[in-house]
């Protein structure tokens, strides 16, 4: 999914851009960060209940969970709704396609894989210190399908994203995260106060003083793109 290469803040996901300009569109979303200056992320983890695809099946629209780094880059694993065939995605009504990815210069992408509404998707991003590298897996109801690895700096904040480009999306269904986990270098014992939503919600919490922070569950309400 084609975006601007800029870190995830409330900036980026909470923008919904005027209604003529299909360049790419954002709207409900929850983001954290950014992390304290002597901290990053390392390690992110959470799953994606996949909705019913959009109605209409218009557009290029894509649910993702991303960390932006500070070396400019979006580590961002897809959910990839698009009927006509394009974006690498399979040609097929109604279903997903899930890939791993990275937007660096160019999208780095990982093996595309069709879904369907109410399979489950585990985007996992770890940070590899004998390659300094962010590994990435994508997973269907538990089994690795799409995996990428990518030199993209240390992640500075955590978000989710409806993202619609090229036309008008129609109607996206709410949805969930679940079990997200957000692991520091170091802890980051004020992180929760960068949490922002819109028309979402989110509890941010820790039990170890702000090294691991996490959201049982995400709720993403519904939108339309007209």
């Amino acid at each position: 999914m084609k975006t601007s290469p800029v870190t995830i803040s409330a900036s980026l996901l909470f923008a919904t851009l005027a209604a003529a300009d299909y360049g790419y569109q954002f709207s409900n979303a929850l983001s954290t960060g950014p992390t304290a200056d002597d901290t990053w992320i390392r390690e992110a983890n959470t799953t994606l209940v996949l909705p019913e695809t959009n109605s209409p099946q218009t557009g290029n629209l894509a649910l993702w969970p991303g960390m932006g780094t500070d070396g400019g880059d979006l580590v961002q694993g897809l959910a990839i709704s698009v009927a006509d065939g394009s974006s690498g995605c399979p040609e097929a009504s109604g279903k997903w396609c899930i890939v791993a990815s990275t937007l660096e210069d160019v999208q780095q992408m990982g093996e595309y894989v069709a879904a369907d509404p109410r399979q489950s998707v585990t985007f996992h991003y770890k940070y590899n210190d004998s390659t300094s590298k962010y590994d990435q897996t994508v997973s269907l109801d538990g089994k690795v399908v799409s995996r990428i690895s990518t030199e993209s700096g240390h992640a500075q904040g955590w978000g989710t994203a409806i993202e619609c480009q090229q036309s008008a999306c129609g109607f996206v269904p709410g949805h969930k995260y679940l079990n997200t986990k957000i692991i520091m270098d170091t802890a980051d014992a004020a992180y929760d106060q960068t949490l922002g939503t819109t028309n979402a919600t989110g509890e941010l919490v820790t039990a170890d003083g702000g090294k691991t922070w996490t959201i049982e569950t995400i709720v993403i309400g519904s939108f339309t793109y007209t």
